[in-house]
């Protein structure tokens, strides 16, 4: 061992420092990278020769050198974006997308999605992200990654109406009228609403309740429709359904609750509609009016809108104002999460060292969604130019141990002059 020894021992500290300045100024790079996790670089002596003597043996170390680059995947904070495909992990979860040329599982942190032409949910990089599908019953399959597909350009189906739901009071203290006349029927009613409801091919039509008030807790009701809907005369009232209501003394309905108008067959085409009339009423000494009304069909609808919840379902959004769930977003966590090889991109790949993936949905364990929002970078600039400072310090140092070292070579040469 002797002083060429001792260059190399100076040499290696300068490598060292010289790859801690490149993680450092990694860092600092990526300080505004959406999702990217800082890393630490971490020195480790070496050790070259044992030195026996009286007291033991000593040891003589022959510089450093880096040991491994650790990825700190601490919580970043979190940015308000105006987009509703931009989502961030709280917590310790990563987002699973698959390249769609090779079909490699890859993890990231970066939620700044969207859709592309095909209607996948892609990373800006075109991987496409991973979740659970639902079926057209509306059954999520759930254990089965697949990309997440929406089709943008779809419409969905009109629902006929099946049942309609009328919330009301009628007016105990009304006239009691002598009988309802349906060429008069603003005159021998007492109140009257109207519902809006659709058949097989997503068509509105306009059904009139009139409700006239027979006897002291007994009320008639008569459902109404123009004719024209029907094959008749248009301007015509033509009555579809009748029945009859029974109030207690305390104004609660007794009787009457529900009625069925039964092959009702409009005149554009449709199939015949069967209608259940459901009559949520009371009797109380207030204005008859219409709290709520009801019914279960749509028109059909072209998509609108794409959703994405907190609880990761992504769901289309209809013209009709109906809403689909297509998928939910799942997410992996990972034992070691500090084992995983970065690929560049804000991606990860699973090793042996970070284990295999354990996948589920946005919640405790796995992390939670926040929409609407991207995770910064867990950059901390103080932290970085503190470590610049001493870096740039060591570098020096090690700078001035191979000065040193010159200038005793000289010494030593200048011996045998």
């Amino acid at each position: 061992m002797g002083l060429s020894s001792a260059l190399y021992t100076a040499i290696s500290g300068l490598q060292g420092s010289s790859q801690a300045m490149t993680v450092t100024g990694n860092n600092i790079a990526n300080s505004n990278t959406v999702g990217f996790k800082s890393s630490s670089t971490v020195f480790a002596d070496l050790l070259s020769a044992n030195i026996a003597s009286s007291s033991g043996n000593s040891q003589i170390g022959r510089g450093s050198q880096v040991q491994t680059v650790q990825t700190c995947f601490s919580q970043g904070g979190f940015e308000s974006t105006e987009s509703g495909t931009d989502i961030a992990i709280e917590g310790s979860g990563f987002f699973i997308v698959s390249d769609p040329m090779s079909a490699t599982s890859l993890y990231t942190r970066n939620g700044n999605f969207s859709f592309d032409d095909d209607g996948y949910l892609v990373t800006a990089d075109g991987f496409r992200v991973q979740g659970s599908s639902y079926n057209a019953d509306g059954i999520l399959a759930s254990g089965n990654l697949s990309d997440i597909l929406v089709d943008l350009v779809s419409q969905i189906e009109a629902e006929p109406t099946e049942n309609v739901t009328l919330q009301t009071n009628l007016d105990s203290n009304s006239d009691i009228l002598t009988g309802f006349d349906i060429t008069a029927p603003e005159d021998t009613s007492n109140y009257a609403t109207t519902t809006t409801v659709y058949d097989s091919l997503g068509t509105s039509h306009l059904l009139t309740c009139y409700f006239a008030k027979n006897a002291d807790q007994q009320w008639g009701w008569h459902l109404t429709v123009d004719a024209d809907d029907v094959g008749g005369t248009a301007g015509v009232v033509q009555e579809i359904g009748t029945g009859a209501l029974e109030f207690d003394e305390n104004g609660n309905l007794l009787t009457g609750g529900a009625a069925a108008i039964a092959a009702l067959t409009w005149d554009n085409g449709s199939a015949a509609q069967n209608l259940t009339y459901n009559f949520d009423t009371t009797q109380f000494n207030s204005d008859s009016t219409v709290f709520s009304q009801d019914q279960d069909g749509y028109p059909s609808g072209e998509v609108t809108d794409v959703d994405i919840a907190a609880d990761g379902t992504v769901s289309v959004i209809y013209s009709n104002g109906e809403t689909m769930a297509i998928a939910m977003i799942s997410l992996a966590t990972f034992i070691n999460a500090d084992g995983l090889d970065a690929v560049g991109n804000s991606l990860y790949s699973a090793t042996s060292e970070s284990g295999s993936p354990t996948i589920g949905y946005p919640g405790a364990t796995q992390g939670n969604l926040i929409t609407q929002a991207l995770e910064l970078s867990n950059v901390d600039l103080a932290t970085e130019f503190v470590d610049l400072i001493t870096i740039q310090n060591g570098y020096s140092a090690n700078s001035r141990v191979i000065t040193t070292i010159d200038e005793m070579m000289q010494e030593l040469l200048n011996i045998k002059r």
